[in-house]
């Protein structure tokens, strides 16, 4: 999936928070629903953030459907058909930006590689709109899970995206049975990244390195790591990581602000950093997919590609001085 990306540029630059950008430009997400409230309200808004961080040098575009489930729609209204219709919009919305950007792009286009969609699957606990993808322990059956994933696992997989992130999720239980799930579509590629509540343990209090091998060794499974945690952690995470798997390292913090369920609003958290300069520690860690999540915008994908950019010049010229001396 990510072998022209890696041959041309050694890397994948993610996008940034699309939430963020929504509510920047004006969308009111004060909803259980969140960012997917638009797939209903305002879609058009959806894919120019899409264009907005291709055009920032995003090589993917993660879909709207984070926080979209059958019964989160259903709650406003939809049928379930309706429901999965709409989550389906969410990865053909991404679609069109990535067309749109690609037509328009011209000589900027021909120098990068196709970008890819992405359709997220974000995690049970995203719908409870409580904070809980930042702690698991859902007390729910294995079914209810099953029940919740399902559905809009096959709306978005109807869409065609070229693969899925499964993220944002604090329990390796969680992401296994969504991988089991999977097992019906065994044409489709995933990332798995995990939220976490400190260096070494995941939300719900596993290991790292326990999770990272745990869904790892499945077939599906393209890349792993983590997302929405403070920059802070991204580097013991990836060393945990690249501990127990040699595939390649997914990595997307948020601003380093923590989110407060209760009040429904970003706070101070774990400090801020410049993700321009701390892109090529993360790269030299072994991560490979490199983005921002909640609170990061365009300029930080900007930022991103170009020190990305200028490390991996750097590496191909030394190793071609280094190749011409022999």
């Amino acid at each position: 999936m990510f072998a022209e990306f890696f041959a041309a540029q050694g890397f994948v630059v993610l996008d940034g928070g699309l939430a963020t950008e929504l509510e920047r430009r004006g969308a009111d997400l004060r909803d259980p629903l969140w960012s997917a409230r638009a797939l209903l309200e305002n879609p058009d808004l959806i894919r120019l953030v899409h264009e907005s961080y291709f055009a920032a040098g995003a090589d993917v575009a993660v879909s709207a459907s984070y926080q979209a489930s059958v019964s989160g729609f259903t709650a406003r209204g939809t049928t379930p058909g309706e429901a999965r219709r709409v989550i389906a919009l969410s990865v053909e919305l991404a679609q069109e930006a990535r067309r749109r950007f690609w037509d328009a792009a011209g000589r900027v286009a021909s120098q990068r590689v196709r970008p890819l969609v992405v359709g997220s699957i974000g995690p049970y606990g995203a719908a409870l709109a409580d904070g809980s993808e930042y702690r698991g322990n859902y007390a729910v059956s294995r079914q209810a899970l099953a029940d919740f994933h399902g559905p809009r696992l096959e709306a978005l997989i109807g869409a065609a995206p070229d693969l899925l992130a499964i993220e944002t999720i604090p329990s390796p239980d969680e992401a296994l049975l969504v991988l089991e799930l999977l097992n019906a579509w065994p044409e489709i590629q995933v990332w798995v990244s995990f939220t976490c509540r400190d260096g070494s343990r995941v939300s719900e209090g596993q290991p790292v390195a326990e999770a990272i091998a745990a869904v790892a060794v499945h077939r599906q499974v393209v890349a792993v790591g983590f997302n929405c945690v403070a920059p802070a952690l991204a580097s013991p995470l990836l060393a945990a990581a690249a501990a127990v798997t040699d595939k390649p390292l997914v990595i997307y913090p948020n601003s380093g602000e923590r989110w407060d369920a209760g009040e429904r609003r970003w706070v101070p958290g774990d400090g801020a950093c410049d993700f321009g300069e701390s892109a090529p520690g993360w790269f030299e860690r072994g991560a490979r997919l490199i983005g921002g999540c909640c609170r990061t915008t365009p300029e930080t994908i900007r930022a991103i590609r170009r020190s990305l950019e200028s490390l991996v010049r750097a590496q191909r010229a030394s190793e071609s001085a280094t190749a011409r001396s022999r």
